[in-house]
């Protein structure tokens, strides 16, 4: 690896945490001596590189730094190209198809000639999957989330019931034959997962949500891992 190649990975390592990591973890996941790492981060320091921290106390990238755009390898240019062609066949979010289309025209435009070639041979291909019908835009439901306000839903159970639920959207599911929006559901009082194929109407309400999104999705991971637990104990006890 040259030093170069060394820097930036550096740097990648950096922007993967968000607090404070020592020296010895650095220097170990890029497999350096102490001495050599302290040189690197003196190196991007000099080159404008936001670090803060010091030997003994660890060290962590202020936010707002970025990488070069064109330094891609060929493993996160496939990655980047899979994923853009994943989310380009979204038919019912026509915001995020267009991105997904006009990021992979962005990409191409500037990259090298070598990596560029890569890209246009068209050696990884996504394949269209027919998911089931969804009669809102999930952009609705993205720009719900981020802005953390609440929705108002028309949504159908197994039977075709129709009832009308104030949900706090905070994550969305990408399955194989369908998608799910992860929320809080005033009517249940609890964490709720609605397929999108099965609401009927959605509208914002304009009033903000009373939890942070973070702090839901957090709390549902931890109630998925505890439900997730249970699932396999009892399995295993059925063994």
């Amino acid at each position: 690896m040259s030093r170069t190649e060394r820097l930036l990975d550096l740097l990648q390592i950096l922007r993967r945490h968000r607090a404070p990591v020592s020296g010895a973890t650095l220097a170990a996941e890029l497999d350096v001596s102490i001495r050599t790492l302290y040189r690197d981060i003196a190196t991007l320091q000099g080159q404008g590189a936001e670090i803060d921290g010091e030997p003994g106390l660890g060290y962590v990238l202020k936010p707002g730094f970025m990488l070069p755009p064109l330094m891609f390898s060929i493993d996160e240019l496939e990655a980047l190209v899979i994923g853009m062609q994943w989310a380009r066949r979204q038919d019912d979010d026509r915001r995020l198809s267009q991105a997904a289309a006009n990021t992979l025209s962005k990409i191409a435009a500037v990259l090298p000639d070598e990596l560029r070639r890569e890209l246009d041979a068209g050696t990884l291909y996504v394949p269209n999957r027919r998911n089931l019908p969804v009669q809102v835009d999930s952009s609705l439901l993205r720009d719900a989330i981020r802005k953390e306000i609440k929705l108002r839903i028309g949504y159908r159970d197994d039977a075709g019931r129709e009832t009308e639920r104030i949900i706090w959207p905070f994550v969305i599911g990408f399955f194989e034959q369908h998608k799910v929006v992860g929320a809080w559901c005033e009517l249940r009082e609890d964490y709720r997962h609605f397929r999108l194929d099965r609401i009927a109407s959605a509208a914002a309400t304009g009033e903000r949500a009373p939890r942070r999104r973070h702090a839901m999705l957090k709390e549902w991971r931890e109630k998925m891992d505890l439900e997730r637990a249970r699932w396999q104990r009892e399995a295993a006890a059925r063994n």
